[in-house]
C-alpha cells in the first residue's frame, strides 16, 4: 500500500454539471460505432450489411448504449472501406438498399436507439459522377472546379503543384495522364494534377465552390428526411485549404494530426515554440462558416439532431472552436485516445478537455478505440502506450495480451465514469484485441500498399465480430465467409461465451452503462480528490449529478496496491480488489473502481 487518504471532500472542481436546460441527449450519450463491413453479415457473402446490423440491434439495446454511429454504407468501390463515396444518396449493394436503411432506422427507434450516420465531405470517390465529368470536361471546365485541379511545376509541369504528402503515404497529387485508366482516353495527355489528401482514388473537393456547399446541404436534408439523428463528419478539419496551397514540409498522421512541426520550405526560419502547428491543408478558419450553415440546416428538424467532428486539431482550445454554440455539437477527443497510460498524462488531458469545452458550453467526449487505430486492448499492452503504431504485423513486437486487457478494462471504466459523451467501438465491449498476425495477403487498407508494407494499416482493428463461438465465422456470417480472417482465439471472446458470465468484459460494460445512467455520471460535476491531485500513479475523481462527490472514480495505474479512501464502498471494479486485514479495500495496479459513500 503506497498511497492512502482519509479525506473525502472534493478538492478542485474541474468541471461543473451542465446547467438547467442543457439536457440534450447527446451531452451524456454513450454512442456505439458500427463498422458495417464487420458487424454482421445476413446474406453469407462475407461482408457485413444493413440487414445484419438490424438483426443484431438487440445486442446494443441490452448493452445499454444510447445511439449507434454507422460508418459509411454508401455506394462506393470500397478502395478505402467506404470512405470513398461514389453516391451519397444510395446504399452500396454490398450493404443492401435504401429500404434496408429505412428498416434499420425503424428498428432502432423501436429499441430507443438513435442513429448517427457518417458523412465524408472532404473528398469523393474517383468513381463519383462529378469526378468522371471533371476528367471528361478537361482543363478550365466548371466540372473541374468542383475539385482541386492544378497545373504542375517545373519544365512541362512534370512536378506536383506543391510538396504535400498524403496521410496514407506518398505524394498528395496525381497527374491525370498518369492514372491507370488514362491510356487511350480523351484526356491521356492531360497534364493537370488533382489533390488527394488520402488515396489517389479519393480526390479532394473544392469547398470554395458554392455548388459543392449546396450539394452537401442537400445530402444532409436527404438523410434527415429519412430520420437520422445526426452526422459524424469525416476529416471535419480538412475541407478548406490555405489560399495558394503553399508548400509545407510537415507530416500528418491519422488521429494524431501534425506529427512533424516544421513549417515552410528549406531555409525557412524555425517556428516559435509557442506558436500552434497549423498545416495549410487542415484546420483553416473557413471551415467554421460551413458548419454554421450545417447547424442551421439541422435546426430545421425536431429532436436535437447532432453534428460530430472528426478533427485532428491541437491545441484543444482550437478544437473547441468546432463546438461553439452555433457550429457542431461534439468533437472527438483524440488527445485522450492517444494519451500515454500514465496518471499525469491522463490528468492533464482530462482537465484541459473540460476547461476548453466548458468555455464554449459543449460536452467533452471520450473515446479509446475506433476503426482507424489499434484496439486499446492491444495498444495498452505494448511497451509504449499512447496511439501505438499504424497496425501491427506478425513480425512486429507483440502486445502483452493479459496486460493489455487488464488496462483496457480499467481505461474503459475510467472513460465511462467521466461526465460527457463516450464512444464505444464495436467489439471493445468484448475485450477484443487487435488481429496482430493477419496475413499480408489478406490486407486491404490502402495505407499498407501506399507505404509498401512499412505501415500495416487498419485492417487489424476491422476484423468481423465474434457472436457465437461454435458457429461458422463465429456467427458473423451464416456461410462462414469473412472478408478478413478471424483469429481462432476469438472464440472464447464471442458474445454467447461472455453473456451472463460474471466478470466477463461484456458484463462489465453492461453493468457500467447501467450504473452510469442510475448514478447520473454523464451529466455530473468533477473534482480531483484530495491527496491524489499530484499522484504519479493514481487518478481519483469525485463525480456527482448535483455536484462532485457522489461517486469516486479511482484508477490505479501503478504497480503497487492503493488503499481506497475511507468512507467509500466499491460498486464496480474493472478487476478483482482485495480486502485488507483492517477491513479496508486495496485496489491493485491497472484497475479502476467506482465507489459510493
Amino acid at each position: 500500500m503506497t498511497e492512502a487518504t482519509t479525506r473525502t471532500a472534493p478538492a478542485l472542481t474541474i468541471h461543473a454539471a451542465a446547467p438547467e436546460g442543457g439536457s440534450q441527449w447527446w451531452r451524456e450519450a454513450v454512442i456505439y460505432q458500427v463498422y458495417p463491413r464487420s458487424f454482421a453479415d445476413s446474406d453469407g457473402d462475407g461482408m457485413g450489411d444493413l440487414a445484419g446490423i438490424t438483426a443484431r440491434l438487440d445486442h446494443l439495446a441490452a448493452l445499454g448504449v444510447d445511439a449507434l454511429w454507422l460508418s459509411p454504407f454508401y455506394r462506393s468501390p470500397q478502395a478505402d472501406g467506404g470512405y470513398d463515396v461514389a453516391d451519397y444518396r444510395a446504399v452500396d449493394p454490398r450493404f443492401g438498399t435504401l429500404g434496408d436503411a429505412d428498416a434499420l432506422l425503424a428498428r432502432a427507434r423501436e429499441l430507443g436507439l438513435r442513429v448517427i450516420v457518417d458523412l465524408v465531405p472532404n473528398h469523393t470517390s474517383d468513381q463519383h459522377a462529378w469526378f468522371a465529368a471533371a476528367l471528361a470536361a478537361g482543363t478550365g471546365s466548371a466540372e473541374r472546379s468542383r475539385y482541386i485541379f492544378r497545373e504542375g511545376r517545373g519544365a512541362g509541369g512534370e512536378e506536383p503543384p506543391n510538396n504535400w504528402e498524403s496521410v496514407f503515404g506518398g505524394p498528395a497529387w496525381t497527374r491525370v495522364r498518369d492514372r491507370a485508366d488514362a491510356p487511350g482516353s480523351a484526356w491521356a495527355d492531360d497534364g493537370q494534377w488533382y489533390l488527394h489528401l488520402f488515396d489517389s482514388t479519393q480526390p479532394d473537393l473544392d469547398w470554395d465552390n458554392p455548388e459543392v456547399r449546396a450539394e452537401f446541404e442537400d445530402v444532409l436534408r436527404f438523410w434527415l428526411d429519412r430520420g437520422v439523428d445526426g452526422f459524424r463528419v469525416d476529416v471535419a478539419h480538412g475541407l478548406v485549404k490555405a489560399p495558394g496551397l503553399p508548400d509545407w514540409s510537415g507530416h500528418v498522421s491519422m488521429v494524431e494530426g501534425v506529427e512533424d512541426p516544421t513549417s515552410g520550405g528549406p531555409g525557412a526560419p524555425p517556428r516559435p515554440a509557442a506558436e500552434p502547428v497549423r498545416a495549410p491543408m487542415f484546420d483553416q478558419d473557413g471551415v467554421h462558416e460551413i458548419y454554421r450553415s450545417w447547424h442551421r440546416v439541422l435546426a430545421e428538424y425536431p429532436g436535437d439532431r447532432v453534428l460530430v467532428a472528426e478533427a485532428w486539431v491541437e491545441p484543444v482550445e482550437r478544437l473547441a472552436r468546432y463546438v461553439r454554440p452555433d457550429e457542431m455539437h461534439q468533437a472527438f477527443n483524440f488527445p485522450f485516445l492517444v494519451s500515454q497510460w500514465r496518471a499525469p498524462d491522463l490528468r492533464a488531458v482530462i482537465a484541459s478537455s473540460y476547461r476548453a469545452n466548458d468555455l464554449v458550453g459543449a460536452p467533452t467526449t471520450w473515446v479509446l478505440s475506433n476503426h482507424d487505430v489499434v484496439r486499446h486492448a492491444s495498444r495498452l499492452g505494448l511497451a509504449r502506450t499512447g496511439k501505438g503504431p499504424n497496425g501491427i504485423g506478425a513480425a512486429d513486437p507483440q502486445p502483452d495480451a493479459a496486460l493489455g486487457l487488464r488496462r483496457a478494462r480499467a481505461a474503459s471504466l475510467l472513460m465511462l465514469g467521466l461526465p460527457g459523451s463516450a464512444y464505444v467501438y464495436q467489439g471493445e465491449e468484448l475485450g477484443l484485441p487487435e488481429h496482430t498476425t493477419l496475413p499480408d495477403d489478406a490486407r486491404q487498407d490502402p495505407t499498407f500498399f501506399r507505404t509498401h508494407g512499412a505501415e500495416k494499416g487498419r485492417d487489424g482493428c476491422r476484423v468481423p465480430l465474434p457472436w457465437e463461438a461454435a458457429a461458422p465465422a463465429f456467427g458473423f456470417s451464416p456461410t462462414g465467409a469473412s472478408w478478413l480472417p478471424q483469429p481462432a482465439e476469438w472464440a472464447q471472446l464471442a458474445v454467447d461465451r461472455q453473456a451472463g458470465r460474471a466478470g466477463s468484459t461484456l458484463e462489465l460494460y453492461r453493468t457500467a452503462l447501467r450504473l452510469r445512467r442510475e448514478l447520473g455520471l454523464g451529466t455530473g460535476s468533477v473534482a480531483w480528490l484530495p491527496g491524489f491531485e499530484d499522484s504519479a500513479t493514481v487518478l481519483a475523481l469525485a463525480v456527482g449529478a448535483g455536484g462532485p462527490g457522489d461517486v469516486l472514480v479511482l484508477t490505479n495505474l501503478g504497480a503497487a496496491e492503493v488503499a481506497l479512501p475511507q468512507g467509500w464502498r466499491v460498486v464496480l471494479a474493472s478487476g478483482a480488489v482485495r480486502v485488507a486485514n483492517d477491513g479496508g479495500v486495496l485496489v491493485p495496479g491497472d484497475t479502476t473502481v467506482w465507489a459510493t459513500r
